[in-house]
């Protein structure tokens, strides 16, 4: 098909009203959002962009894991869709815009293309994949796992929160349960905008992120077992401390980290230690690493590196330690094609844009293993997110949506 003008864009205020609209929902305490997955909040704020879909004509599907899929048909019957979307489930003290960008951008692709009675020989389809964070219910990025065929559905209902809540029952629980069965869909290709959470297309000043790749991820669950005992009354050489061992892995896993960098990651985000009382040695210590990489044998070698180190603290130390691998994913290189048509589709309207490599898991990491897949990113201030501080501007999420909207339209086709 002949190149898409530039004069097709997207309507940027519409866009950001209903972002601002759907942020209403699960507000946090700090401006941000608190609209975790499965819970009334997340409930909420699928029927209010299910209302927005039908509004604009597309048809709603939901499969038995949530995932929400409204379509807008095409003129071929037989074209496999073109899908676009991301997430609208938040962490516990999230922004207004990481994952929530990229369904609502989809939305406001359809409203587009419905103004200006434009049709696509491709049928469009915007997604909500459930529990993309995995705050809740871990891994992440969970329900397009279980459609990419890495988790089976029974593994993916077992999981549970802290309060013992399992995530089949919570599903039945919010009403979003479906009837079709998950995987089945078949993709022309996948498109996830989303905001970078990350410094770098602000620093150098550049609208749009055209991402190649996302580095690959692991996530152990260790659990270091020793005594719990009296503070004061426990000589010091006679201590088991679990905490004091957690402390002393989470220092390796920052040095593990530092000797891999600058594109390798770490750090310990979630760690509990028990009984958790003040004057009470911890006699356990549980805690996750996280270990990103773009290169599949840096990742690997990170984790024995850990493996290794909090072993030998352990023994040392006379405590008792397990791994477990609880999430993670091989890095991932996007679809040459849809890459090219972000690219382009950026040159076309006039962007600055550079190629980046997603720091974060995404759905489409997962999508990339079953369809043609790729990502568009636009800045956040600071590039700070997972934080109800998270911030864009209007521009720069019209910018994304416009690319996003471009290679979307060029993949699909016009009739």
């Amino acid at each position: 098909m002949a190149a898409t003008g530039q004069n097709l864009k997207i309507d940027g205020q519409r866009l950001w009203d209903s972002l601002n609209e759907m942020a209403k929902i699960g507000p946090g305490v700090a401006g941000g959002n608190n609209r975790q997955t499965l819970t009334d909040a997340d409930a909420e704020g699928r029927t209010l962009f299910q209302s927005w879909c039908e509004d604009a004509g597309a048809v709603m599907g939901v499969d038995t894991m949530g995932n929400m899929f409204a379509c807008r048909d095409g003129t071929d019957p037989d074209a496999l869709p073109v899908y676009v979307g991301s997430h609208l489930d938040t962490q516990p003290t999230g922004g207004k815009y990481d994952g929530v960008l990229g369904v609502l951008a989809g939305l406001e692709l359809i409203r587009t293309l419905n103004d200006l009675d434009i049709k696509t020989k491709h049928p469009i389809v915007v997604t909500n994949w459930t529990n993309e964070e995995g705050t809740r219910f871990a891994p992440a990025m969970l329900a397009s796992g279980v459609f990419a065929g890495l988790h089976d559905q029974d593994f993916a209902y077992s999981r549970t929160d802290t309060a013992g809540k399992t995530f089949g029952e919570e599903l039945e629980r919010i009403g979003w349960k479906g009837d079709e069965p998950v995987g089945e869909r078949k993709m022309h290709a996948f498109f996830e905008l989303h905001i970078e959470q990350g410094p770098i297309l602000e620093a150098n000043g550049t609208d749009i992120g055209v991402v190649t790749h996302g580095q690959g991820l692991d996530w152990t669950q260790l659990t270091i077992t020793g005594k719990d005992a009296h503070t004061g009354s426990t000589p010091m050489p006679m201590r088991r401390n679990a905490g004091l061992a957690m402390a002393r892995v989470l220092e390796k896993v920052e040095q593990i980290a530092l000797a891999h960098a600058p594109s390798a990651a770490g750090a310990v985000g979630r760690l509990e230690v028990f009984p958790n009382s003040r004057n009470v040695i911890p006699g356990k210590a549980v805690f996750t690493v996280d270990f990103r990489s773009p290169d599949i044998d840096v990742l690997a070698e990170m984790v024995d590196q850990m493996h290794e180190a909090a072993q030998v603290i352990c023994d040392n130390m006379g405590l008792q330690v397990e791994f477990e691998k609880v999430g993670g994913f091989d890095p991932v290189e996007f679809d040459a094609g849809c890459v090219g048509a972000i690219r382009s589709a950026a040159e076309r309207l006039g962007y600055s844009h550079r190629d980046v490599i997603s720091g974060a898991g995404h759905d489409a990491c997962w999508i990339n293993r079953v369809a043609p897949t790729a990502m568009v990113m636009c800045p956040c201030v600071d590039g700070l997110s997972h934080n109800e501080a998270e911030e864009i501007t209007l521009e720069w999420a019209a910018a994304g949506a416009n690319v996003l909207l471009h290679a979307v339209v060029e993949t699909a086709g016009v009739e």
